[in-house]
């Protein structure tokens, strides 16, 4: 499933597609957003969400493509429904769950048919009422094809395919997106392989979208591994928590080491590192609190004036000994 954002006004041509095969290989459907707000053009995640923020009475069209990817005439049914965030996930409602923002979607059709290996595009508009509750809020554009059922009493088969829409509404301007890592935990799991924990906290007002990779340096002997993945990408709420972990080779030595995770949610990187040592056996460890990179930049910022300071003082030293000499001669 492909998510998606209402984002400016302006929009941009962009395009990404999520695709879901229905039963076997390249039998679907697929489906991908064509505009992007010219203002997030460098955002990853603008192509391929709609993230928007608007005031109350505001109207945005975003276009999707509809593609089939299978050998024969699909019938496709596209709709709005709802979607929250949910233990860092996002969540979205069974079949045509409405919520408010889904009520706000409308399309120029609903229902066309899109023959074999082609495609169709279809316009979405939002329009945000007068009295919209403020802040976050999330929904899903979707793009469905539903089979007979192959004979009575069997299962109707439904294939969808959606993007993921983040709108924030409110006066003024658009709440700041950040997020901070607090601290790495070094793991072992059940099965031996170790593993870094990272809390993570969304400390803006917009939904997040983490993902990134650890690289290990400083090891026994020298040794640097990875970089690691981290192993799913989570979405925060604004102000919530959540967890993100990296697994890593079971032949990696418990250390010490000295870990670099950094993770991006669009535009925004942030990087923690912090020295640990891995469980020799399966368990949690006690969490690190990152090295703050202020701190280092100021202390590296002393060191270089204490350098350059007793630089100048040994010249001036060495210039009076010669002068000295000089004297005596």
């Amino acid at each position: 499933m492909l998510v998606v954002a209402a984002l400016v006004q302006s929009a941009a041509t962009t395009g990404c597609w999520s695709a879901t095969p229905a039963g076997t290989p390249g039998d679907g459907i697929g489906i991908k957003l064509l505009d992007a707000p010219t203002n997030r053009r460098d955002d990853p995640r603008a192509k391929t969400y709609i993230i928007d923020f608007l005031p109350p009475n505001s109207v945005i069209r975003r276009r999707v493509e509809i593609r089939n990817t299978s050998d024969e005439a699909k019938s496709v049914d596209v709709y709005a429904g709802a979607a929250d965030i949910q233990d860092a996930k996002f969540i979205v409602g069974a079949d045509r769950t409405p919520n408010e923002l889904s009520t706000w979607v409308s399309f120029d059709r609903t229902h066309f048919d899109v023959p074999a290996r082609s495609t169709t595009t279809v316009l979405a508009t939002i329009t945000v009422p007068a009295q919209a509750t403020g802040g976050e809020q999330y929904a899903a554009i979707w793009a469905q094809v539903a089979a007979p059922p192959s004979g009575p009493g069997m299962v109707r088969m439904v294939n969808r395919v959606g993007v993921r829409i983040y709108l924030s509404v409110g006066p003024g301007g658009e709440p700041r997106s950040d997020f901070e890592i607090e601290n790495l935990t070094p793991a072992r799991t059940a099965d031996g392989r170790p593993e870094v924990l990272a809390q993570v906290h969304n400390t803006g007002g917009r939904a997040v979208d983490v993902s990134g990779s650890l690289t290990l340096s400083d090891g026994p002997g020298g040794l640097r591994a990875g970089p690691f993945q981290v192993s799913a990408g989570k979405t925060i709420e604004p102000g919530g928590r959540a967890q993100v972990s990296v697994l890593l080779d079971q032949k990696l030595p418990v250390g010490p080491w000295k870990a670099e995770l950094s993770l991006a949610s669009g535009l925004i990187n942030r990087t923690a590192t912090a020295v640990i040592t891995f469980p020799s056996s399966p368990g949690v460890g006690e969490p690190v609190v990152p090295q703050s990179p202020y701190f280092t930049g100021v202390l590296v910022g002393l060191l270089a004036v204490a350098c350059t300071a007793l630089g100048w003082i040994g010249i001036r030293s060495w210039r009076r000994r010669r002068a000295d000499l000089r004297t005596e001669w």
